[in-house]
């Protein structure tokens, strides 16, 4: 069954990465996994790293490992800045795990630093997301 579609922007400090017309977003805020469709209620959330799901049609589901990042919906047209996104055949298995581990020793080294112990968080919680994306899970 066809849905009604609506303009969907997806932005990176790199560039426009997405800016098209589709029939649903799907993604995790830091409230829970939320779908999108045209005329949603207004709505402003700040994004998990997760697996971020742009469907044109039932069929036809463009994916990206999205880190966090924020969205807004508002005038039947989403709008999701965030910080990378990756589409999921580009990520590198080996690479990810090697940025984990990196992280996890920055964590260890962080001590008392509250700022660096935040950062190596954050970092190693977006790692884990785009290695289980890569990985299909």
């Amino acid at each position: 069954m066809a849905h009604t579609k609506f303009r969907v922007e997806v932005l990176s400090p790199e560039g426009p990465v997405f800016d098209e017309e589709v029939e649903m977003v799907s993604t995790r805020t830091s409230t829970g996994v939320i779908g999108v469709l045209a005329r949603h209620a207004p709505l402003l959330g700040t994004l998990e790293p997760s697996e971020l799901r742009l469907y044109r049609s039932d069929d036809d589901i463009t994916r990206y490992a999205a880190a966090e990042g924020y969205i807004q919906v508002a005038d039947n047209h989403a709008m999701l800045l965030v910080q990378e996104a990756h589409e999921p055949a580009s990520l590198d298995v080996a690479q990810l795990r090697e940025l984990i581990s990196q992280a996890e020793g920055e964590l260890s080294a962080a001590g008392e630093d509250t700022e660096k112990r935040r950062q190596a968080l954050r970092d190693r919680r977006r790692w884990e997301a785009f290695l289980r994306i890569a990985e299909g899970g």
